[in-house]
């Protein structure tokens, strides 16, 4: 961050009113029912059955198939989680409990992706990282079948932006993970740099996400930190998606879940994420962006590239979702959790994004004047 005055350290700010300078919390931005469906989900024990039957059994049934062939042990139990690009099942191997992901979209995007992330898992056998991880069972690259065991703990939060703070033990429990993954040195050959930063802010920009001035602000921060030459110090191992959903709790320490994100980024990549999903913990950001600025003035240009970035995709994830819903058409006006319509979550949530965007531009123009 630059001074107090174009600081993205946020204070609070109470919902539905004109924000203070700097604040920008978010609400729960999942369709109606969701936290409900995701709390019930995580709170059940692992037992029932998996209904394979008819056609809309036949997706399950392949990905047991495929899972079978590597893992032949494996004995599914539950659907955790089902989209139309993966479907992740919950089983047993023998007396231990284990997760199988498997790849439902074979584009050649996401079966990058995918054989991506198995190459982290595999790389973690060799070289354990400095917190709890899934371990590795079995994985099929070319078949998009990963098999890892099934880590003990709550979610730290049920839902990517949490509605509320989260308690300040948790946030530090997730924080002092995350830092320890950032400090962490493996091999640089052993991982591979997922996030071209040139290409993603050209992407932005002919996308109209960005201005030419954010363009070349971003390209003067970027040329400043030298990190096309790899400057030392200046890039870091970073989980990647260090959303707070993505760590479980437990009583032996935290375990980070799903690193198909995993890799060596602009340093404060991680720190940029949590900051922008944490809107509602104006207690949490300021911590992230004193720990963000300790590093001094090019720790901080790091972390404001990393935050436009990270905002940025937010925004435009949950626009194409706002489109998405408006061209389906919604059902009827289903009320959340919150007492909000699911579309108005969306909207709230949008208006957010925004606003945290807009506190992050100022930051980086400022920063860029002080070079």
């Amino acid at each position: 961050m630059h001074t107090a005055s174009s600081s993205v350290s946020a204070p609070y700010r109470p919902r539905h009113t004109a924000p203070p300078p700097g604040a920008g919390p978010f609400s729960d931005p999942l369709p109606a029912g969701a936290a409900a469906r995701r709390t019930a989900v995580a709170s059940r024990p692992l037992s029932g059955r998996i209904d394979l039957s008819g056609p809309q059994g036949a997706p399950l049934r392949m990905a047991v198939a495929s899972v079978h062939r590597i893992c032949p042990e494996f004995h599914p139990v539950q659907v955790l989680r089902r989209s139309g690009r993966s479907v992740l099942l919950v089983g047993t191997t023998g007396r231990a409990t284990a997760v199988a992901k498997c790849l439902l979209d074979h584009s050649p995007v996401w079966s990058e992706r995918f054989r991506h992330e198995i190459a982290v898992y595999r790389a973690f056998v060799r070289h354990r990282p400095p917190v709890r991880a899934p371990r590795l069972i079995a994985a099929d690259p070319e078949n998009g079948t990963l098999v890892v065991e099934r880590m003990p703990g709550r979610p730290a939060a049920l839902v990517r932006h949490p509605g509320d703070a989260p308690p300040r033990a948790d946030v530090r429990a997730v924080l002092g993970a995350v830092t320890r993954v950032n400090a962490w040195r493996p091999p640089p050959e052993m991982f591979e740099r997922p996030l071209d930063y040139s290409s993603r802010i050209a992407r932005y920009h002919e996308l109209g996400l960005f201005t030419d001035r954010d363009r070349g602000d971003l390209h003067k921060l970027l040329h400043g930190l030298a990190f096309a030459g790899g400057r030392p110090g200046m890039t870091e191992f970073c989980h990647g998606d260090a959303l707070l959903s993505n760590v479980l709790l437990a009583p032996t320490g935290p375990v980070l879940v799903d690193w198909e994100h995993a890799g060596w980024y602009l340093r404060g990549y991680d720190l940029a994420t949590l900051w922008a999903v944490l809107g509602d913990a104006p207690d949490a950001r300021r911590q992230i962006s004193r720990l963000a600025q300790s590093g001094g003035p090019a720790a901080r240009d790091a972390f404001l590239v990393n935050l436009m970035l990270v905002l940025t995709r937010e925004i435009r994830t949950y626009e194409t979702a706002v489109q998405r819903t408006m061209r389906e058409g919604a059902p009827g006006p289903v009320t959340t959790l919150s007492g909000l319509s699911a579309g108005e979550e969306h909207r709230l949530l949008l208006r957010r994004l925004h606003d945290d965007c807009a506190m992050a531009r100022r930051a980086v123009r400022a920063a860029v004047g002080t070079r």
